[in-house]
């Protein structure tokens, strides 16, 4: 140790030896920094950073080794042998490549060791070649011994350092690699040159082919500048495509990959930013909630493509519109938030959500199919209305499931309300989930009559909840609470197995119609608890029928299909609710084997004001006919209604003409005053079947 420590302090330059140490360290740190990104990379890539970490690897070697010849302090040096000193430069570049190669090939076994292995020996084969390469005016000799060690030296910190660099422990293992890396090339050189004697003897050596120790020098410069400066370019490069990876990826972190605006991470985001730099507090932000009406449908009938389409130009036409300071994202299915900054009043921010409606009502053309979209917006203020995002939003939310209530395509603002409007309805769907348990269930009927003869030809039956507190709720109030909290199929359900069972109480035979929720009609077990049922009240499949609307169709229509022949099968009638209004009411009645078609009550409140309506319904009425289906027109309130039916050949209505919905008791007694009639002239109006009721 004595010997090594005296060699290099006292047979050495200083400044080139201070030279060589900084070459070393700064190229061991690169080439290790390159050696952990070369296994972190994949495939091709791979190979090329292997390329690069062998090529600065070695060049770290070879050029601190001949800058610490540089160092070395003596006369009898006359030069060096070009060929040998370029041998020497290959070999210890293919060698540490190996050791790097051979370390990669593996995340867990010796192959690692094996790699540092072949990169230290490497540094002796390289260290001994260069050596070679040297040209003395005297003789020299190596001590056998010091030339093991110096080989050792090399060979076991070389599996330092790639075993911490492939197998770290700690967050200095990197740090530790680079260390090792340094030890491994000095101990090697010095170790190997204190048992290094030269022995100076007079020889007169030509020496015209050798390089000069000046040329050697600007060589070194040369070639480390060339490797470090391609490190440089090849790292920057390797940066600037990170950051642009990254930022590709940010981008579709936070935007909509079907529409390309922002998705909710983007707009929670974006809002949170926009709320934290609000410092005007005459200011305000407007967060707007935007729901398109109907657009399942669009999917249902025409196909998800089309409902893509449909997404895509909306957003477009909406991102067209905005002006500074307005954002427009999508949370996900037809559900999508709006931002607007710097909003003074209230009616800046009806305002910017009226222009979103007008860009979402244009037309929309999708193959030979043209869809005419509206939309429901709620919005919220901020701060009156909340300081958090989350907050905004909810309250945008409950804003816009006001304006659906509100009969859509419309903009309403949040108000306070609207927070015990949500915390009612809660207790609603609480206390319905038990009102089948505590009896508060009824269900009324509403007579159907011959349009002819103004008999009575059926009766729908129609659910009622007798709340204990809040006395009668309506149907538009519970029964979407039922559909949304799923309830509905256990209320279809009781009302079915009640209405049989009831039915079979009547003097009159007459039939009794029962509407199903979609939710039911796409039960596969429901013709199964239709068929219990029958069989457990007795009542005849022929009295029985089941309404659905064309909504509880066309959502898995093979499904629906099938379940309703399993249904007709039972001897049960099957009618279409609602006919008119939904997207291909023509294509459904080919489809399906329908009993009745059912006009919605819409179309005869508008017959002698709307000319549309009135051909909607002589439509109708001949399409039925032509297809041997009887047709049952609903909202008959005037005799000028069933005069007009009637005219048109419609065989059966339903309205508030010849009675509203009636509990059980007041239908029997009505079925048994029919029964003992032997013609309708002498059947009572409305008003003396109550008297006649009440003596």
């Amino acid at each position: 140790m004595l010997s090594l420590l005296s060699y290099i302090v006292y047979e050495h330059n200083l400044v080139f030896l201070i030279l060589a140490v900084m070459t070393l360290g700064l190229g061991s740190v690169v080439t290790m920094k390159l050696f952990a990104r070369m296994r972190r990379t994949e495939k091709d890539v791979r190979q090329l950073w292997l390329i690069l970490a062998g090529l600065i690897g070695g060049g770290t070697i070879w050029s601190t080794h001949f800058v610490a010849m540089l160092a070395y302090e003596s006369n009898l040096i006359l030069g060096y042998d070009p060929v040998l000193s370029i041998i020497s430069l290959l070999l210890v570049v293919a060698t540490t490549t190996l050791g790097f190669y051979v370390a990669s090939l593996t995340q867990r076994t010796y192959l690692i060791e094996i790699g540092g292995l072949i990169l230290g020996l490497g540094v002796g084969l390289m260290h001994y070649s260069g050596m070679a390469a040297i040209h003395l005016s005297g003789v020299y000799h190596w001590d056998t011994t010091v030339v093991v060690f110096s080989i050792l030296f090399g060979g076991g910190f070389g599996v330092v350092a790639l075993n911490r660099i492939s197998r770290p422990v700690t967050r200095f293992c990197q740090q530790g690699g680079t260390v090792a890396f340094c030890l491994a090339v000095a101990l090697m050189h010095f170790t190997g040159m204190s048992g290094f004697t030269l022995t100076p003897l007079n020889i007169d050596l030509e020496v015209t082919e050798l390089i000069s120790e000046e040329i050697l020098g600007t060589g070194i410069v040369i070639v480390m500048a060339l490797l470090f400066l391609t490190t440089f370019i090849t790292s920057t490069i390797d940066l600037k495509n990170a950051e642009a990876t990254s930022e590709h990826y940010k981008h579709l972190a936070l935007h909509d990959p079907l529409t390309g605006v922002a998705n909710r991470l983007g707009c929670e985001q974006y809002l949170t930013k926009v709320l934290s730099r609000t410092g005007d507090s005459t200011t305000n932000v407007a967060v707007l909630s935007v729901d398109l009406d109907r657009f399942k449908n669009v999917n249902d009938v025409h196909g998800h493509a089309a409902g893509d389409h449909l997404l895509r130009t909306i957003c477009q036409r909406v991102t067209d519109i905005l002006g500074d300071g307005e954002v427009f994202g999508r949370f996900g299915g037809d559900e999508f938030i709006a931002v607007k900054s710097k909003v003074f009043t209230e009616r800046d921010a009806l305002e910017f959500g009226h222009r979103i409606l007008d860009s979402i009502r244009k037309p929309v053309v999708w193959q030979e199919a043209i869809f005419e979209m509206t939309a429901s917006i709620g919005f919220s203020l901020f701060p009156r209305d909340g300081i958090k995002p989350v907050e905004l939003m909810e309250k945008a939310d409950l804003a816009m499931y006001r304006a659906k209530t509100r009969g859509r395509n419309c903009a309403v603002g949040y108000d306070e309300k609207m927070d015990t409007a949500v915390k009612e309805r809660t207790a609603l769907a609480m206390d319905l989930s038990s009102a089948i348990e505590n009896d508060q269930l009824e269900v009324y009927y509403q007579l159907q009559n011959n349009a002819s003869t103004r008999n009575i030809s059926g009766v729908e039956a129609l659910l009622r909840w007798h709340h204990p507190q809040r006395g009668m709720v309506p149907p538009d109030i519970f029964i979407p609470i039922a559909e949304e909290t799923g309830l509905i199929t256990a209320l279809g359900n009781w009302v079915l197995h009640r209405a049989c069972k009831e039915a079979c109480e009547w003097s009159l035979p007459v039939n009794v119609a029962v509407n199903v929720a979609p939710k039911q009609i796409c039960d596969p077990e429901f013709p199964a608890t239709v068929h219990e049922t029958l069989l457990k009240t007795g009542l005849s499949p022929a009295r029985l029928e089941l309404e659905i609307t064309e909504s509880g169709i066309i959502s898995d229509t093979a499904q629906t299909l099938h379940i309703i022949r399993q249904l007709k099968n039972l001897g049960v009638k099957i009618a279409m609710d609602d006919y008119g209004t939904g997207y291909s009411s023509l294509s459904t009645l080919q489809n399906f084997p329908f009993d009745k078609i059912k006009i919605d009550r819409e179309f005869v409140k508008e017959i002698h004001t709307n000319k549309h309506s009135s051909a909607i319904i002589r439509s109708t009425v001949i399409l039925g006919n032509s297809l041997d289906i009887p047709v049952l027109a609903e909202g008959v309130e005037t005799e000028a209604h069933l005069k007009f039916l009637h005219e048109q050949g419609c065989q059966q209505v339903q309205g508030f003409l010849f009675g509203k919905p009636m509990p059980h008791t007041d239908l029997q007694a009505i079925l048994d005053l029919q029964n003992g009639l032997e013609n309708v002239s002498e059947f009572p109006k409305v008003e003396e079947k109550r008297a006649l009721r009440a003596s």
